[in-house]
């Protein structure tokens, strides 16, 4: 047996032992054929989660990144990964009651566990190197959004504008920002109804800021619920369509949220930024989980609404590829995509469906609930994996599925009988890619498959990853600050210039002190026609104010933030004194000239290149963006030459298969009975991995004569005398498939060492703007809060 097959190098999923006339026999899966996507359905206890972790460590190990909505905790499994497989390895995530119900201590029923993960490895022809492999392979990250058990992510804080791409395809905008409106009335209890007045206000300021290419903070959205950017909805006035009276409560809700000390937690952590999803700083690929078990039902459904918008915002500004570059799965969709309800997940879900494969997106939806699924909308899915139903109604909903995706051309008869008979971990395989329909085992998957994870355990994995932020005090300006006399106060400077002012409070208080800054902001044109570039782009910025300055130091200038200001000052505000250059238009139109200077010499808009593979970054693509666009050109040249290799081999391959379908159809005539395990073993191997790779239909056909013949050849000989030259045949074709394996493992891993992104250094390009490029040179005051 041979146990160190590099699967991956061939670009195989080892998924399983496939079941052919009574035997079993290794089966692989092309990661290709994801593309068309992916459906894992079995009721509990079927071992659904122990196939969506092997897809999903074989991805790893591909070094394809995934992002895992898991909504029940089991996922989080895939960091439960010991290359060594100790017990005291194991100890730490053994239920003692399991241990006690099974009569032995918390040590003996690890060290058993361990045992029993090293046994079923080795008869599913794996070794402890493969759980190596997967560990350092990709990096594993757990995120709990709403809680600080694993790595924060913050996903309230704003609402991103979509893509340029988004919002040029109308359709796409209104059902992005529909899904979005939905899961935020979703989290305050207020009806799913797209005509509704909340929704329809909501939408429409969405689509105000989203059109003019704003993000929109929940703070800001509260504050535009009373106080909106427009006067009308329609044709009418916005008081007689929703009374400012009504509005203030729609808003409260919404305050009530942020309101909440649990709030803080949503706006903490990482941005939700999916390129920065996928791989990290030096190319290796993500295993991003999302835990939701924690949340409630409103809140699980804006998260993953909000996910899977900004899932397809990315999608969108995408390059098309026709190579995998990134899964998306969801452990468990019931309820988030059904057939008679349209819940805010739902439309999102549906345009990955449709559109995700161009784009190199594979999705993979697991669920135990057949009967509560769209599958007219599951149509768009090409791998079918079926395990264990519970109900004749599950059943007969699967076909319908099935049928619907293979356009009708199905043996309803065949799969029924084939799906009431399937045992545990035992699964039906229908790959729109092949023409026949599989049975198969699952293999062990490599990952502890502890179940569901408690948030101790999450904090316990993410221990090293969670970054605990201190604020050092010379990092703020509290030692520059002059403080406020409380007791005597300090009124409002009259200005004397027509400097505008601006004001931004952080709290409710009954006293506010205002500090001074001043706003500096122009536009800049970038212009560059050879690089498509056209790009138009606003500074802003802020600086501070001391009343003992003389001068602007630009060097010294803070982000301005998206930031919601106020134009009036609130009652019982206080002010810190200002600058004497305030009060002097000569002084301020200098200051404005040497903001101009300043920004000519400093500002560039930074493009990446690679001239070897003549990609050049587009204006508004990000480093991170650039990474994945250039790794999708590396993985499109790897499946080309790949292709080419296997043009190359596949008629050694065909005399091969030919060779030993002949002589086994010679010993199978005999039908005598005798055993051969080592031979039918390796020749099974072998050929169910090059038959993947070559693509060829008649491999099941092959295998089953081969596995025939190869039970009697051994008595069959011996009776006739000539078991030398028979097994000297063998023997050769053994090693003939053995030897063509190993080539092009080799030659495809000469490919993959050529095409690595470390191989293809990206390097910095700058263009600066014109001084007739930049204009509307603009200067204000703000008066923002000290808390």
């Amino acid at each position: 047996m041979n146990s160190t097959i590099d699967y991956e190098k061939l670009k195989l999923f080892y998924i399983g032992k496939e079941k052919i006339e009574g035997n079993s026999t290794p089966l692989v899966y092309k990661n290709k054929d994801l593309l068309t996507h992916a459906a894992i359905i079995g009721m509990t206890g079927s071992g659904k989660t122990g196939l969506g972790i092997s897809l999903l460590e074989e991805a790893a190990i591909d070094n394809i990144p995934s992002i895992i909505i898991d909504p029940k905790g089991d996922m989080t499994n895939l960091l439960l990964t010991f290359p060594n497989l100790n017990g005291s390895d194991f100890e730490p995530w053994i239920e003692e009651q399991d241990a006690i119900n099974n009569g032995q201590t918390l040590k003996e029923f690890a060290n058993n566990t361990a045992n029993l993960w090293k046994n079923g490895l080795e008869k599913d022809f794996q070794s402890t190197s493969r759980i190596e492999k997967l560990k350092n392979s990709a990096d594993f990250t757990i995120y709990t959004p709403g809680s600080d058990s694993g790595v924060q992510i913050s996903i309230l804080s704003s609402f991103k504008a979509p893509t340029k791409e988004v919002l040029e395809d109308n359709d796409l905008l209104v059902s992005l920002v529909n899904s979005t409106v939905s899961s935020i009335l979703s989290l305050i209890g207020e009806q799913n109804d797209s005509s509704s007045k909340e929704s329809i206000l909501i939408s429409s300021i969405f689509m105000n800021y989203f059109t003019q290419g704003k993000d929109l903070t929940l703070e800001e959205l509260i504050t535009l619920i009373v106080t909106p950017p427009f006067a009308k909805i329609g044709i009418f006035d916005l008081e007689t369509f929703f009374a400012q009276s009504e509005r203030l409560k729609l808003a409260l809700k919404l305050n009530n949220i942020i309101a909440n000390p649990s709030f803080k937690t949503w706006i903490e952590g990482e941005t939700l930024d999916i390129s920065n999803l996928l791989y990290d700083e030096t190319g290796k690929a993500k295993v991003s989980i999302f835990s939701i078990a924690h949340l409630n039902d409103s809140q699980r459904m804006f998260f993953v609404s909000l996910l899977l918008n900004q899932m397809v915002s990315w999608m969108r500004r995408q390059e098309g590829t026709t190579s995998l570059k990134a899964l998306l799965y969801m452990d468990e969709i019931f309820g988030y995509f059904p057939p008679n309800s349209n819940p805010p997940s739902k439309q999102p879900m549906l345009t990955l469906l449709k559109q995700a494969r161009s784009f190199g997106i594979g999705i993979i939806l697991s669920t135990q609930n057949p009967v509560d699924i769209d599958y007219k909308g599951l149509a768009n899915i090409g791998t079918w994996f079926i395990g264990r139903l519970q109900t004749k109604q599950d059943i007969e909903k699967v076909i319908d599925g099935l049928s619907s995706a293979n356009e009708g051309n199905l043996n309803k008869n065949e799969v029924t009988n084939l799906i009431s008979n399937l045992e545990k971990r035992n699964f039906i395989l229908k790959n729109i890619n092949e023409d026949k329909i599989k049975v198969f085992e699952t293999r062990w998957a490599l990952s502890y498959l502890k179940g569901p994870i408690p948030k101790e355990g999450i904090k316990k994995l993410m221990s090293s990853k969670k970054v605990t932020k201190t604020l050092k005090n010379e990092e703020t300006n509290d030692d520059i600050i002059p403080k406020i006399n409380i007791e005597k106060g300090i009124t409002k400077p009259i200005i004397t210039t027509n400097l505008s002012e601006k004001y931004l409070y952080g709290s409710q208080n009954s006293a506010y002190y205002l500090q001074p800054y001043l706003i500096c902001s122009c536009e800049i044109h970038y212009i560059n026609s050879s690089k498509s570039i056209d790009l138009q782009t606003t500074e802003s910025c802020k600086i501070y104010l001391d009343e003992e300055m003389k001068t602007i130091n630009f060097d010294e200038k803070e982000d301005l933030g998206n930031s919601n200001f106020e134009t009036k000052e609130r009652p019982n505000s206080n002010f810190y004194e200002l600058p004497s250059f305030i009060q002097s238009e000569k002084e301020l139109k200098n200051i404005e000239k040497e903001f101009a200077d300043y920004i000519y010499r400093n500002s560039k808009l930074t493009l990446y290149k690679n001239d070897e593979l003549k990609l050049v970054s587009k204006q508004n693509e990000s480093l991170s963006d650039f990474k994945i666009r250039l790794q999708d050109r590396l993985n499109e040249k790897i499946d080309l030459e790949v292709e080419k290799l296997k043009a190359k081999f596949e008629k050694e391959n065909d005399s091969i298969e030919n060779k030993l379908s002949k002589l086994y159809e010679k010993l199978e005539r005999e039908q005598q009975q005798a055993t051969s395990t080592t031979t039918d073993t390796l020749i099974s191997i072998g050929t169910s991995i090059l038959g993947a790779f070559f693509g060829k239909s008649s491999t099941t056909t092959t295998l089953g004569k081969v596995a025939t013949g190869a039970r009697g050849a051994t008595k069959i000989l011996k009776e006739k005398g000539d078991v030398k030259q028979v097994e000297n045949e063998i023997n050769q074709l053994e090693n003939e498939k053995n030897s063509l394996q190993t080539l092009l493992e080799n030659e495809i891993e000469k490919i993959n060492s050529s095409n690595l992104s470390s191989n293809f250094p990206i390097e910095e390009l700058f263009i600066k703007p014109k001084r007739s490029d930049i204009y509307n040179v603009k200067l204000e005051l703000l008066w923002k809060e000290q808390l």
